[in-house]
């Protein structure tokens, strides 16, 4: 059965929520387990287990704080969606490999997701501003 966009929102906004409270068993809860988790740029690539979530948002929170999503638009088909966000915050550690020195930082975010059965994420794909990135924390 195909999920509603107001189920797909209600999950994507949990999602977000947990994320932003840097709550990584909340995170964990939204995903079905075996998802495929990629983060495009990310040095493992893919990744389909709990554990190996777990350390990337344990590594990512500990990179970024203070952050805030604002979703700017989505785009849903049958049990996916599409989500252009921007994110917001410092980056105190080195996010993505970029020396953050706890300066402030801003990029959007591309995710496209597909849903299970379950409601549960079964696939999260996510593209960022590397660029963007770049050129607010530059290195020296």
């Amino acid at each position: 059965m195909a999920m509603s966009k107001e189920q797909m929102d209600q999950r994507m906004d949990e999602h977000f929520g947990f994320e932003e409270r840097d709550d990584i068993e909340g995170v964990l809860g939204t995903l079905a387990e075996g998802a495929r988790h990629d983060i495009i740029g990310w040095p493992t690539g893919p990744t389909t287990s709990h554990e190996d979530m777990r350390q990337f948002y344990a590594t990512l929170f500990g990179d970024l704080s203070d952050g805030k999503v604002k979703t700017i638009r989505r785009f849903y088909g049958e049990n996916f969606l599409v989500d252009e966000s921007e994110w917001s915050g410092k980056a105190p550690g080195r996010p993505f490999g970029i020396e953050g020195r706890n300066r402030p930082l801003k990029f959007r975010l591309l995710h496209v997701v597909e849903f299970g059965e379950d409601t549960k994420l079964k696939s999260e794909q996510v593209w960022l501003d590397f660029p963007s990135l770049m050129a607010q924390l530059p290195q020296e």
